[in-house]
C-alpha cells in the first residue's frame, strides 16, 4: 500500500515537473520571436533563467519518474525532493510577508507554500523502506 502510494506520488509529481519544465523551456523560445508578447511578466534575463529552471525541472521530474519505477532509487530521491519542496515553500512564505510579492500574487503564495509543504511531508512519510538483504 505504502509503495503504491509512493509510486503514484513520485510519478504524478514527476510528470507535473516535466510538463512545467518543458513549458518554461519553450516559453524562452516563444519570447524570442519577433513581435511576440511575453508569456511571463519579465524581460529577456528572466526568460533565460526560466528556461534554465525548466531544464532543471525536466531533470528532476525524470528522476522522480525513475524513482516511481524503482523504489530503491526512489528511496534516495525522496529526501532531497522533500528538502527542495520545503525550500520552495520557505521562499514563498517569506515572499508573502514582503509587500511586493503579496501585491503581485496575493494569497496564491500561501496556497503554494502549503501545497509544497504537504508534498514534502508526503515524500518523507511515503519514502520506500530499505531493501532487505538475506545474507
Amino acid at each position: 500500500m505504502k509503495a503504491r502510494a509512493f509510486r503514484a506520488l513520485a510519478g504524478a509529481t514527476g510528470l507535473l515537473f516535466v510538463a512545467a519544465g518543458l513549458a518554461l523551456f519553450f516559453t524562452f523560445f516563444a519570447y524570442q520571436r519577433p513581435g511576440s508578447e511575453p508569456a511571463l511578466p519579465m524581460g529577456p534575463l528572466g526568460h533565460y533563467f526560466a528556461a534554465f529552471a525548466g531544464c532543471a525541472l525536466v531533470g528532476w521530474g525524470g528522476a522522480l519518474l525513475a524513482g516511481a519505477r524503482d523504489l530503491q532509487a526512489g528511496r534516495g530521491i525522496a529526501p532531497m525532493t522533500a528538502l527542495a519542496l520545503a525550500g520552495l515553500a520557505l521562499y514563498r512564505m517569506l515572499g508573502w510577508f514582503m509587500g511586493d510579492y503579496y501585491a503581485w500574487a496575493g494569497e496564491v503564495l500561501r496556497y503554494e507554500a502549503a501545497l509544497f509543504l504537504l508534498l514534502a511531508l508526503a515524500f518523507v512519510w511515503l519514502r520506500p523502506a530499505p531493501e532487505r538483504r538475506i545474507a
